[in-house]
C-alpha cells in the first residue's frame, strides 16, 4: 500500500430535491400587519402548562366546565392545576401513559408534545369522518401531501415517521418559513453516521501505519516517507477538522436537548464521542511510531549503502593487488610486503551486513569467499617464494668463500694436490657464479618507468579528490543552513502556539466581561490563527527539504515538526471548541434567563474546584463541589446519589464534567428553589392581598400537611385592624428563604 485510501462514498437513500421545491409558503399573508409583535413576545412568555391545561382551553375543546383552578404561582399550585386537567382527560376515556403533572410543569418537551397530540386526537379529529375516510387517515394523507417536497421526510404513520422531528419541522416550514430554515436541519442519525465514518477511517488507517515491513532499497523507503508526508499534509487535516466539527455539533445538540428538558442524545454502542477520542489517541500514537520507524529504517539503509560502497572499493583494491602479485611465482620479492594487505580488513566490516540485515548479503558473502580463496592461494605462493629466497640467501653466503678461494688459488698452486679434486671444486664454483650472475635484483620489481606512471596517476587523482571534498563541504554547509533556517522558524512558532493556547484558556475561564465580549475576543483569536497558517506551511516546506537531504538531527532547536503539527492541531481544536462552549453558554443564558452575575458565580465556583485547570472537573473534584453546596454524599446512600447526579452531568460516561454541564446542573437545581419574594407573593394571593393570613385560609387553600406546617411556624401578626389569630406570612417567608439558602 503506497497511499492512504481516504475517499469515502456517502450514500443517502432519500431523493434530494432542489431546495426551491419546498421553499414556497403555503399561504401568502402579511405577518407584520396581522400580528402584533408585542403580543407575540408576551405569548412566548406563557408556559405550556398554562396554555395546554388551562380551564378555558379544555372548556372550549369539550364544551364542558372544569373545576376552578387553584390560585398561586408556586410550583405545587401549578402541579395541582395540571393534575386537575389530567384527571379531566382521563375521565373522557383517554389513556395517559407516563405523562405526569411534574413533567408538564417542568417543561418536558417530549411529554408536552405527546400531551398535545393526545388532545388533538381525542377532542379534534377522532369523531370526525369524511365520506369513507376517517379523520385520522385524512390527517395522515394531508401530512403526506404537505411534506412530500421535503427531503428526509417520509410520513407513513403518527409514530415512527415523526420521531426525528423533521416531519413536524416540514409542516411548520410549509406554513411559516420565517420560523425555520429547513435547509440547515439535519437528522440526528446523520450525526451518528458521521461518527461511524470517522471511526471507520481511523480503523482503516491504523493498519496501514502499523505495517512495518521494511523495503530493500533506499528509494522504496523514501517513497514510503513521501506517502506518509502526503498523508499528514493532505489526508489528515480534513479529518482533524471533521473530528472537531463533530465534537462541536455533539456538544451543541446536547445543550439544546438539555435546554428543552429532553433526554441526552446517546449514540449506539461503539459510536460514542469517547470512542472517537480513544481511537484518535491510538491513531496519533501509531502515527508517531510509524514516522520514527521510517527514519530509523532510512538511517539503516543509508549506513548499509555506505558500507556496501566501502566494501566494493576494498574488494577492488584487494583484487587488483592480488592480480598484480602473480609474478611472485617467477621473481624475487620481499616476503614482509605481503603484510601490507590483510584480508581481515575486508572481512571485519562484512559482519555489519548481517547485523543490519543487508538485502544483498548473499552476493557480498560470495565475493568475500572469493577473496579468501585468493588470499589462501597467495599464501601458498608466498611460502614457495620464501623457500626460493632462502636458497638464494644460502648461495649468497657461499659467495665470499668462493671469491677467497679464487684469489688464493691454493688448489692450483699445490704441487702435491689432487687434480681430480681441483676439477670438481672448479666446476662447482663456476656453477655457483653462473647462478649469482644470472639473477636479477630480488628487492624490488619497480622500474623508473613504473614510478613515473604512478606519479602521473596520483597527479590526476588529487584534483578529483579535492573536488569531492569541496562538494561534501558545500553539502554540509547547505545542511547546516537548512538546520538553522528550520530552527529559526520553529523556535518562533512553537512558543507562539503555546502562548495562544494559554491566552485562549485564560479567555474561556475569565469571569470579567460578558459572554459577547468573550465571543468577540475568541473570534479575533480565530482570525489570527487562520492568518498564521502560512507560517506553518513554510515550515512544512523546510522540513521536507531536511528529510530529502537525509538530515536526522538539529542541535539548534528542541522543536520537531511532529511537535509543531500536534500543537497546531490542538490549537485549532481548542479555539473551535472554546467558541462553541461560549455559544452554548449564551444559549443557556438566554433560554433560562441567567444573569451575568450568576454566570460569574458559576464560573468562579467551577474554576475553584478545577484543580488541573483544563476546563473540566474530575469526578472527585465534582464530588467536592457538591459537598460544599450541602449535598450529603458521605452517608450510606451518598454513592447512589452521586451516581445519579453523574448520569445527569455526564450522560455519555466521558469521565469529566464540563463547564456547560455544570451550568445546566446548577440552573436546574436553582430553578426549583423559590425565592422569598415568590413565597410572599403566593401567600398574598391566598390572603386576598392582605398583609396577614388566617388559620382558616391556610387550611382551606393548602393541603393539610402543608397547612399545619405553616400554622405551627408562623408568628402572630401585629398590626391595626387584624383579627385574632392572624399570622405573619412575611416574616415566615423570609425565615423560610433563609433556611433554604443555608
Amino acid at each position: 500500500m503506497t497511499a492512504v485510501e481516504t475517499q469515502i462514498t456517502y450514500t443517502n437513500s432519500y431523493t434530494i430535491q432542489h431546495e426551491d421545491a419546498y421553499m414556497t409558503q403555503e399561504e401568502d399573508w402579511d405577518r407584520d400587519l396581522l400580528l402584533d409583535p408585542a403580543w407575540e413576545k408576551q405569548q412566548r412568555k406563557v408556559g405550556l402548562d398554562k396554555a395546554i391545561c388551562s380551564e378555558t382551553f379544555f372548556s372550549l375543546l369539550s364544551c364542558e366546565r372544569l373545576p376552578k383552578p387553584d390560585k398561586g404561582k408556586m410550583r405545587f399550585h401549578k402541579i395541582a392545576n395540571v393534575n386537575k386537567a389530567l384527571d379531566f382527560i382521563c375521565s373522557k376515556g383517554v389513556k395517559l401513559v407516563s405523562i405526569g403533572a411534574e413533567e408538564i410543569v417542568d417543561g418536558n418537551v417530549k411529554m408536552t408534545l405527546g400531551m398535545i397530540w393526545t388532545i388533538i386526537l381525542r377532542f379534534a379529529i377522532q369523531d370526525i369522518s369524511v365520506e369513507e375516510t376517517s379523520a385520522k387517515e385524512g390527517l395522515l394523507l394531508w401530512c403526506q401531501r404537505k411534506t412530500a417536497p421535503y427531503r428526509n421526510v417520509n410520513v407513513q404513520n403518527f409514530h415512527i415517521s415523526w420521531k426525528d422531528g423533521l416531519a413536524l419541522c416540514a409542516l411548520i416550514h410549509r406554513h411559516r418559513p420565517d420560523l425555520i430554515d429547513y435547509s440547515k436541519l439535519r437528522k440526528v442519525a446523520q450525526l451518528e453516521t458521521a461518527l461511524l465514518f470517522l471511526l471507520e477511517w481511523i480503523r482503516r488507517t491504523i493498519p496501514w501505519l502499523e505495517n512495518r515491513v521494511a523495503e530493500q532499497t533506499m528509494r522504496a523507503m523514501q517513497q514510503k516517507l513521501e506517502d506518509f508526508r502526503d498523508y499528514r499534509r493532505v489526508h489528515k487535516p480534513p479529518r482533524v477538522q471533521e473530528k472537531c466539527q463533530l465534537e462541536i455539533n455533539f456538544n451543541t445538540l446536547q445543550t439544546k436537548l438539555r435546554l428543552s428538558n429532553r433526554p441526552a442524545f446517546m449514540p449506539s454502542e461503539g459510536k460514542m464521542v469517547s470512542d472517537i477520542a480513544n481511537a484518535w489517541k491510538g491513531l496519533e500514537q501509531v502515527e508517531k511510531g510509524y514516522e520514527e520507524w521510517l527514519l530509523t529504517e532510512i538511517r539503516r539503509l543509508e549506513r548499509l549503502d555506505h558500507l556496501a560502497e566501502k566494501f566494493k572499493q576494498k574488494c577492488a583494491m584487494h583484487e587488483a593487488w592480488t592480480t598484480g602479485r602473480w609474478w611472485i611465482d617467477f621473481v624475487f620479492y620481499l616476503a614482509h610486503n605481503v603484510t601490507h594487505f590483510k584480508a581481515s580488513l575486508i572481512l571485519l566490516p562484512f559482519c555489519k551486513y548481517f547485523e543490519l540485515d543487508y538485502h544483498d548479503a548473499a552476493t557480498v558473502n560470495t565475493r568475500c569467499q572469493g577473496i579468501c580463496d585468493q588470499w589462501d592461494n597467495l599464501g601458498t605462493l608466498t611460502q614457495k617464494r620464501r623457500d626460493s629466497l632462502e636458497v638464494k640467501l644460502n648461495s649468497n653466503q657461499l659467495l665470499p668463500e668462493t671469491v677467497s678461494w679464487m684469489s688464493g688459488n691454493e688448489c692450483m698452486n699445490d704441487e702435491g694436490g689432487d687434480g681430480e679434486d681441483a676439477g670438481c671444486t672448479t666446476g662447482g664454483a663456476k656453477l655457483l657464479i653462473a647462478v649469482i650472475l644470472s639473477g636479477i635484483n630480488p628487492y624490488t620489481n619497480l622500474s623508473p618507468q613504473d614510478i613515473s606512471t604512478k606519479w602521473d596517476t596520483v597527479k590526476h587523482l588529487v584534483p578529483l579528490r579535492d573536488q569531492m571534498l569541496q562538494e561534501e563541504v558545500a553539502r554540509q554547509q547547505a545542511n547546516e543552513r537548512l538546520r538553522r533556517q528550520f530552527a529559526a522558524q520553529a523556535n518562533i512558532i512553537g512558543p507562539w502556539i503555546q502562548t495562544k493556547m494559554e491566552e485562549i484558556s485564560h479567555v474561556s475561564v475569565d469571569i470579567a466581561g460578558s459572554l459577547e465580549e468573550q465571543m468577540n475576543s475568541l473570534k479575533q483569536y480565530e482570525q489570527n490563527i487562520i492568518n498564521y497558517k502560512s507560517n506553518i506551511d513554510k515550515l512544512e516546506g523546510d522540513h521536507q527539504l531536511i528529510q530529502e537531504s537525509l538530515i536526522f538531527d538539529n542541535k539548534h532547536t528542541n522543536y520537531t515538526m511532529e511537535h509543531i503539527r500536534v500543537g497546531w492541531e490542538q490549537l485549532l481544536t481548542t479555539i473551535a471548541r472554546t467558541i462553541n462552549e461560549v455559544e452554548n453558554q449564551i444559549l443557556t443564558r438566554d433560554a433560562k434567563g441567567i444573569s451575568q452575575e450568576q454566570l460569574n458565580e458559576f464560573r468562579a465556583s467551577f474554576n475553584h474546584f478545577d484543580r488541573k485547570r483544563n476546563g473540566m472537573m474530575d469526578p472527585d473534584d465534582f464530588r467536592a463541589c457538591l459537598i460544599s453546596m450541602g449535598y450529603d454524599l458521605v452517608s450510606g446512600q451518598g454513592e447512589v446519589e452521586f451516581a445519579r447526579i453523574m448520569t445527569l452531568v455526564d450522560p455519555n460516561n466521558t469521565g469529566v464534567v464540563t463547564f456547560q454541564a455544570f451550568i445546566d446542573f446548577m440552573t436546574r437545581e436553582t430553578a426549583e428553589t423559590d425565592t422569598a419574594e415568590q413565597v410572599m407573593a403566593s401567600f398574598k394571593i391566598l390572603a386576598s392581598d392582605k398583609n396577614y393570613i388566617t388559620v382558616e385560609e391556610l387550611r382551606r387553600e393548602l393541603p393539610p400537611e402543608q397547612a399545619e406546617y405553616c400554622i405551627t411556624r408562623m408568628t402572630r401578626y401585629v398590626g391595626p385592624d387584624c383579627p385574632a389569630g392572624a399570622l405573619d406570612y412575611i416574616s415566615f417567608s423570609s425565615a423560610l428563604y433563609g433556611e433554604s439558602d443555608l
